[in-house]
């Protein structure tokens, strides 16, 4: 597969909207602006099929040469994102149905039904018109299908192709019934064609976790499939050009581990709110890099300014964008995209940011700001492209579980998987330890600590998987809410958590789940040696039992489960697997993840102060470190008698230095 030489700097272009004039001017800035790579045309569909079969490309041909002659190359984009008013008109089949059973109508980007025959149909005959022309271009770097998947749609061919789905996954209807645990509620399947969609009409996506869990396993599924028929098509004109999509920012909609199983590289879009703390960005960052097993990824698109469909749309602070892109950078990306390059006049999103805006000056703040990230991205080569992330830390994260626990009635409606992975996530964020996401099937046995925070579904093999780790000396943490349910979220017999029970030593006799307002507070023992004796804890709180030998850390404090453990440690094998059974106050978990990376073993990176984040990639080049100071006031990084060379100015660096408020350091080690 084709490699790329440098850093992808750039993004999306919509030359179609401009004149020949904007265009000429739009190059000269580009250059001057250090852009490389330009995405497009990502919304063309009506222009370059102005009806059925009729196509014309002569306009594109044009902007394509254009920007190749002034040595810039090209991320083609397959149109398929917005297909044209014809195909919606005359074939109204393409249209998604909402899960309030409305037929939608021409209009959205992202609004076709991704089984619709005649949509794949289309969208194939598009993307082989463009691979046929372009497919051995000089100036294409990479294809880019589609735009942001993620629409759900309740259509009767969606209907049609759940029943299938389910026929091929469970096999007979007695299954499916026994998997479904229909005979709650009176719910017995007589034939495959009595299943109905989850939706308003019947509250099934409120009110039948299982149905709801299947449908959105089968959108998953179906939209992997609406991928691959574009895919294939590309593929078999030039096998050597790297294809991407990019995920949404809303990662929840598809299991994106299942949706990239055949990309060749993860794209993504990384729209950060502007009160989402550094370590949520950069876990965010880590799942992207974990979909592939590590491999780096392309970050596809994020906002050079303020974005405008948040309510209150911030500008970018001067610095910000520069530490957006280095810590996407840092965490694994080998581009850094923009959307948007010229900033368009009209339409929903003529104010998102854009790195010529409406002005056309290039002595604004935020063209300056890119020029100069384009010039040091220049400098930085090739040094750390398709590098890893060297870690011996892991968090297992799972799309099906995040599902059914959230899907769940009680005991919580404040259930938040991705909230509570990224508490522990910040623990070892904070401390400067590499972590790595990992599936629930993912191999294990080259990690010294593995977390798995409300590991809820058991699913086939995970439980055993973990055992082996533990047993094998490896440090497992998990959490209340564990070990509850089966891939069906059919509760498992016997008490909680399941098949975890022999392996954390413990089990579960009652959950309290606390309102908002309300604490509880963690006694330590004299087991567990922390900077205080007492902690606060919330939300839910499992009444647990001991046995087999398992150690108590901690004690509740109050109500009439005073007394009865909260925290506790198992040896099992050569290892040990702690329980933490609530969700405890954050100092907590600092104090407590650092006294378990200690026991395994792990080391930060550098010693660094407060608010200053340290990466460290790895490639066939080179090691890269990455140190970012997301604080408001200098901070440091120690280096200890290790000497690098800062690949932005050559500076020899060694020891304890200071980094600026908002600054970035990359350095090359050894």
């Amino acid at each position: 597969m084709k490699k790329a030489d440098r850093i992808y700097y750039g993004g999306d272009y919509n030359p179609d909207q401009w004149d020949d004039k904007t265009i000429e001017e739009d190059m000269r800035l580009f250059k001057k602006a250090g852009i490389n790579l330009l995405t497009l045309p990502v919304f063309s569909w009506a222009r370059l099929e102005p009806d059925e079969g009729v196509y014309c490309f002569e306009w594109l041909d044009r902007i394509i040469d254009k920007i190749w002659e002034n040595g810039i190359y090209v991320c083609l984009a397959t149109p398929t994102t917005a297909q044209p008013a014809w195909l919606s008109t005359r074939y109204p089949e393409v249209l998604p149905v909402d899960i309030a059973g409305r037929k939608r109508t021409h209009g959205m980007r992202v609004f076709f039904c991704v089984n619709s025959l005649k949509y794949r149909e289309r969208a194939a005959a598009i993307a082989e018109e463009m691979a046929k022309r372009y497919a051995h271009h000089p100036a294409l770097a990479m294809w880019h299908v589609s735009n942001e998947y993620g629409t759900y749609c309740y259509c009767p061919t969606c209907q049609a192709k759940f029943r299938l789905w389910l026929r091929r996954r469970y096999g007979t209807l007695e299954e499916l019934n026994r998997r479904w645990h229909t005979s709650f509620w009176g719910r017995v399947l007589t034939s495959f064609e009595e299943v109905t969609l989850p939706t308003e009409l019947n509250d099934d996506y409120r009110f039948n976790p299982a149905i709801q869990l299947d449908y959105m396993r089968f959108v998953t599924d179906s939209t992997a499939e609406c991928f691959m028929n574009e895919y294939q098509v590309l593929k078999k004109y030039n096998p050597e050009i790297p294809i991407q999509t990019n995920m949404s920012g809303y990662i929840k909609k598809l299991d994106q581990f299942t949706l990239t199983k055949n990309l060749d590289i993860v794209g993504w879009d990384n729209y950060p709110w502007p009160d989402d703390p550094p370590y949520f960005v950069a876990m965010k960052h880590d799942i992207m890099r974990g979909l592939k097993g590590g491999r780096s990824f392309i970050l596809t698109e994020q906002s050079p300014n303020q974005q405008n469909w948040q309510p209150y749309n911030l500008l970018k602070r001067p610095g910000e964008v520069r530490r957006l892109s280095y810590q996407a950078m840092a965490h694994g990306a080998d581009t850094c995209l923009f959307f948007q390059m010229r900033q368009s006049i009209a339409g929903q999103e003529k104010f998102h940011g854009a790195v010529i805006s409406h002005s056309g000056r290039e002595d604004t703040r935020v063209f300056r700001e890119c020029t100069q990230l384009g010039k040091e991205l220049q400098s930085l080569g090739d040094s750390f492209l398709e590098g890893c992330t060297p870690a011996k830390a892991g968090i297992l994260f799972d799309w099906n579980n995040w599902w059914a626990l959230e899907l769940a009635s009680g005991p919580s409606k404040d259930m938040d998987y991705l909230k509570t992975v990224s508490l522990y996530y910040e623990t070892l964020y904070r401390q400067n330890i590499p972590v790595d996401i990992l599936p629930y099937d993912a191999e294990v046995s080259g990690y010294d600590l593995i977390v798995a925070p409300m590991l809820y579904m058991t699913k086939e093999g995970v439980a055993e998987h973990l055992k082996d780790f533990v047993r094998d000396g490896g440090t497992l943490v998990t959490t209340v809410m564990s070990g509850l349910a089966d891939e069906n979220d059919r509760c498992i017999f016997g008490a909680y958590p399941g098949k975890l029970k022999d392996l954390l030593g413990i089990w579960v006799e009652e959950t309290d789940a606390l309102r908002p307002y309300e604490k509880n507070r963690m006694k330590l023992s004299d087991k567990l040696a922390l900077a205080k004796a007492e902690y606060d804890c919330g939300f839910l709180c499992d009444i647990i039992h001991t046995e087999g030998g398992a150690q108590v850390l901690a004690a509740y404090g109050e109500d009439f489960y005073a007394g009865c453990p909260c925290v506790t440690e198992n040896s099992y094998g050569k290892g040990k697997a702690y329980y933490i059974g609530t969700q405890p106050e954050q100092a907590f978990l600092d104090d407590f993840m650092e006294m378990v990376c200690g026991g395994c073993g792990l080391k930060p990176i550098c010693q660094t102060s407060e608010d200053v984040e340290v990466t460290l990639r790895v490639s066939e080049k080179a090691e890269v470190m990455f140190i970012i100071n997301h604080g408001k006031t200098e901070g440091y990084i120690d280096f200890g008698t290790d000497t690098l060379t800062g690949l932005l100015d050559q500076t020899k660096l060694t020891g304890r230095m200071i980094i600026a408020p908002g600054d970035v350091i990359v350095a090359r080690r050894g």
